[in-house]
């Protein structure tokens, strides 16, 4: 099994919907132009919880990746979200993603974890069976350590030590979880790729020490996001606190009010202002968000200047030969 090297930022791709729930495949394919092609975008993340993954039939999340495959070429790194109730579905969904296009898997953890598991040895164990049978590199979904779902360090660090494992998407939501999680896997699985994802703490997880950035944000600031990573790689704390001061009032708009659940339909209602989407409908259960949110979505792309970074027209990518 090839190591996958995870670096830069990787956008966690929403995914598109008409007013009837089905897929908008000539909006997707739109997205991918704006935020998967820029400089500095590492790689791409579907059928996370940003693109809905779990409201997806098994059908659907092939053809997301198939498209994505298709669309971006064959030498773009593709994520796919695996999000499972139980180790034999989660290879199921894992050997479907390496059969139709992605080069990692991304696992979620099993919600039965949440019931005091994450600690336990049943998380190493539904790692290791997934690698070991589907055959594929996988990165961890680290959940915020509040849900129950998220892994302590050590169990983190006994999932990094296994083969196959090239990265962790850090969402543990503290800064103390994050740090020691950080000092623990350079030190003890250096090869394992640290990608912070945690929209609140940006700034000071770059500052600690990181890979990559993984968000959903990226779907509307890839150019903000790469601009923050970019400053991170050079060092550059002025440069990083600029892009991060640009990068604010999006942040505390997009996931800032509750219900968080809502924070990749506001993206949504973003990308639709800008255009770039037809359409800001999520898929049951989740709920349209009311006219005056989606209203301050729209002022705050606005002030952000974020039309000018959207191609007029936006450009199909060509496949690569």
């Amino acid at each position: 099994m090839r190591h996958v090297e995870l670096t830069d930022v990787i956008v966690a791709t929403v995914l598109p919907f008409d007013e009837q729930g089905g897929i908008d495949w000539d909006s997707y394919r739109r997205l991918l132009d704006y935020c998967a092609t820029p400089d500095g975008i590492g790689a791409v993340f579907v059928n996370g919880h940003a693109g809905e993954g779990a409201a997806l039939t098994r059908e659907e999340r092939i053809r997301v990746i198939e498209t994505t495959r298709d669309h971006l070429g064959p030498s773009r790194l593709l994520l796919a979200g695996v999000i499972p109730y139980c180790t034999r579905e989660a290879v199921e969904q894992a050997r479907d993603a390496k059969a139709h296009g992605a080069d990692v898997a991304v696992l979620f953890p099993i919600p039965s974890f949440a019931a005091g598991g994450a600690g336990t040895t049943a998380p190493v164990t539904y790692v290791r069976t997934v690698v070991e049978e589907a055959g594929v590199p996988v990165s961890i979904f680290q959940y915020p350590l509040a849900s129950g779902c998220g892994y302590p360090t050590e169990t983190l660090m006994r999932i990094a030590a296994l083969p196959g494992v090239v990265a962790i998407k850090e969402g543990s939501d503290t800064m103390t979880a994050y740090e020691d999680n950080y000092r623990r896997l350079k030190s003890e699985a250096p090869r394992v790729a640290m990608l912070p994802s945690n929209f609140d703490w940006f700034l000071a997880q770059c500052a600690v020490g990181a890979d990559g950035i993984l968000s959903g944000l990226a779907n509307l600031t890839p150019h903000l996001l790469v601009d923050l990573w970019r400053a991170t790689k050079a060092l550059d704390l002025g440069a990083m606190r600029d892009a991060a001061d640009r990068l604010h009032p999006v942040v505390r708009t997009i996931y800032g009010a509750p219900p968080r659940m809502d924070m990749h339909t506001r993206i949504k209602a973003g990308l639709e202002h800008l255009g770039v989407i037809d359409c800001a409908m999520p898929r049951a259960p989740l709920l349209p968000i009311s006219d005056d949110l989606a209203a301050h979505v729209a002022r705050t792309v606005d002030e952000a200047g974020l039309a000018r970074l959207v191609p007029t027209p936006l450009p199909r990518v060509v496949p690569a030969a």
